[in-house]
């Protein structure tokens, strides 16, 4: 387990690297630069001149990719293009909302889907299962776009329930009301993915010649399900939930615009428009980075259930 930890390990810093590079040559062949941005709509040639000189966009792009690789090793993401501010506070700032969003999906959404997908297990081909089936199918079909327009319509516009937009609020947390719109359209599409795969490795698992062995021996249904079931059950759960959270902590860009949330999805928006080359390595190097961290932790969970089937691999 060692030796596989940190080869995923070293595969990961590469694929941070790789992502960085990527993203930093994406952008170069974009038109324009921070310094047309910064210039105003009726940029003077001798002024956007200056800028990029000031700003150093007159060196090689291989040049100003070592010098933002070599910073960002130590800790260092630099100064935002349009704007005094550190990378670093840019991103910090953004990623509270985001956070908050992400973790209050992933405390609801694991309980929920595993307890859905069970239920829906229990009696394969019966009435509860035909209904939880039938009903996440139709879910995960529609877009979070349309899922959030209509519950902003309904819930916020035509009932007044709940706020629309975060907009006006001191604080996501000092204002409760305004995560459970945001949440709730979070929750649709990943509970709908983890219960279907919960209850696909329930009938599996329910059917295994393990299971069926400690029922000969004695042992009750309930124990049965829960103790050696439903631990293989969640095994290929754990990898999508992996996805689910990369997903999340991405920001869930048309998310946050809807409910006009300042998350990473905003500020990445807002950089990728301003030509903001930092911040937007600086979010790639977080995005890239919470990726490889999910998975990793994932399959190391997914080992930790499902032992044998792994060992077989």
């Amino acid at each position: 387990m060692t030796r596989y930890v940190l080869r995923r390990v070293l595969l990961g810093v590469v694929q941070v690297v790789l992502v960085m590079a990527a993203v930093f040559f994406l952008t170069e062949a974009l038109p324009g630069d921070a310094a047309v941005t910064i210039a105003g709509d009726n940029p003077d040639p001798a002024i956007i001149a200056l800028l990029r000189e000031q700003l150093g966009l007159n060196e090689p792009a291989w040049q100003r990719l070592g010098g933002w690789l070599l910073g960002a090793l130590h800790g260092d993401f630099g100064q935002s293009l349009v704007g005094p501010r550190a990378v670093a506070d840019i991103i910090g700032a953004a990623l509270g909302p985001t956070l908050l969003l992400a973790g209050l999906t992933l405390v609801l959404l694991v309980p929920l889907s595993v307890a859905l997908g069970m239920l829906a297990a229990r009696r394969e081909g019966g009435r509860i299962d035909r209904v939880v089936t039938s009903g996440t199918l139709g879910l995960y079909s529609a877009p979070e776009f349309a899922m959030g327009v209509l519950v902003v319509t309904v819930f916020a516009v035509q009932l007044g329930w709940f706020p629309p937009t975060a907009v006006g609020s001191g604080s996501l947390l000092g204002d409760p009301a305004v995560l459970v719109l945001p949440v709730f359209v979070l929750l649709l599409r990943p509970i709908c993915s983890l219960s279907r795969l919960v209850r696909a490795g329930m009938i599996d698992a329910q059917r295994a010649e393990y299971v069926r062995h400690v029922r000969r021996l004695g042992i009750s249904p309930v124990r049965a399900r829960f103790a050696h079931a439903l631990p293989n059950a969640i095994a290929p759960a754990v990898q999508q939930l992996a996805r689910t959270a990369d997903w999340l902590i991405g920001g869930v860009i048309v998310i946050e615009a809807i409910f006009v949330i300042p998350g990473l999805g905003t500020t990445l928006v807002e950089a990728v428009s301003a030509r903001d080359l930092p911040v937007i390595q600086g979010l790639a190097v977080v995005l890239a980075g919470t990726t490889v961290l999910v998975n990793l932790a994932a399959d190391i969970a997914a080992r930790g259930l499902a032992p044998a089937s792994e060992a077989g691999r």
